[in-house]
């Protein structure tokens, strides 16, 4: 009888500590689900803030770079100092935008950096 009651307890002391067990992994993957959703989320915003400053750089590098040309096959003909300058003012505007487009990159990877050495 004593040995039936001490098993009958201690299986009801493991059983618990059992469950307790469960509880507490499932509370630490619920955790985890939810720090993932949110580094994903957090993720999404950064693809979406580095793709608009990209789509602006390669829209403002296009501009220049197209300006750039006109200025150079206008060189040499009747509108040579009008050349010049496009020449000159499309190659900044075209290096701007490639600066643009480089420094929305370099956000990109320094925000993937950061996010690979915080685990």
């Amino acid at each position: 009888m004593k040995y039936t009651l001490v098993l009958t307890i201690g299986l009801l002391f493991f059983q618990t500590m059992a469950s307790g067990q469960t509880r507490a992994d499932f509370d630490s993957l619920k955790r985890e689900v939810l720090l993932l959703r949110t580094e994903v989320d957090e993720f999404n915003w950064q693809v979406s803030q580095s793709q608009k400053k990209l789509r602006n750089g390669i829209i403002t590098s296009t501009i220049g770079y197209t300006v750039t040309i006109a200025g150079g096959l206008m060189l040499g003909r009747q509108n040579d100092k009008l050349g010049q300058v496009l020449l000159i003012a499309g190659g900044a505007t075209g290096a701007t935008g490639t600066a643009m487009m480089i420094a929305s990159l370099k956000i990109r990877e320094r925000k993937k950096r950061r996010t690979t050495s915080a685990r």
